[in-house]
């Protein structure tokens, strides 16, 4: 199963934000190839035609969903990064995504929105919702923090010491 992290916004090419995005999603790929998961990435789409205006709040979201939604690949499971949608533990997340893969999912799609978040639409065409917690979290974090999650969740499955929890 492959795994795509779509986000809003772009990270600089050298910062730590990317190198901590790909360091974790590189070593998932690497311990998930035995266990049946593929290639993991982050692609970043941004719409460069709005501008930070409060005005075009609305229309840059439902731009972004665009984009977002055309990363994914056609069949793929879409999950929608909200803080409206269920928590999991790392474990259960673990079983889920395993659970996906054992079911014949062949890609999934995780989509993290810009500042303004996720569009209805995209919201409305995603298979799960799945929050990070109550806490409010930039969206440069929230890529870190689900990468590490799948990492954490490929290492559960694996028998990995690196989860202890």
């Amino acid at each position: 199963m492959r795994i795509l992290i779509a986000a809003a916004g772009r990270a600089s090419r050298a910062g730590a934000e990317t190198a901590l995005v790909t360091g974790y999603l590189k070593n998932a790929a690497a311990h998930g190839a035995r266990l049946g998961f593929g290639a993991m990435a982050l692609r970043e789409v941004e719409d460069r035609r709005s501008r930070p205006d409060a005005t075009e709040a609305a229309q840059r979201k439902q731009r972004e969903g665009e984009l977002l939604l055309a990363q994914a690949p056609q069949g793929a499971v879409l999950v929608a990064l909200d803080g409206r949608g269920g928590e999991m533990s790392s474990e259960n997340f673990a079983a889920w995504l395993a659970q996906s893969r054992d079911q014949g999912c062949r890609d999934m799609v995780f989509f993290i929105g810009g500042a303004d978040g996720l569009s209805d639409a995209l919201l409305t065409q995603a298979h799960k919702r799945l929050s990070l917690g109550a806490m409010t979290w930039p969206h440069m974090l929230a890529r870190i923090m689900l990468a590490e999650q799948i990492y954490r969740a490929v290492t559960i499955l694996a028998n990995h010491p690196y989860h202890r929890g």
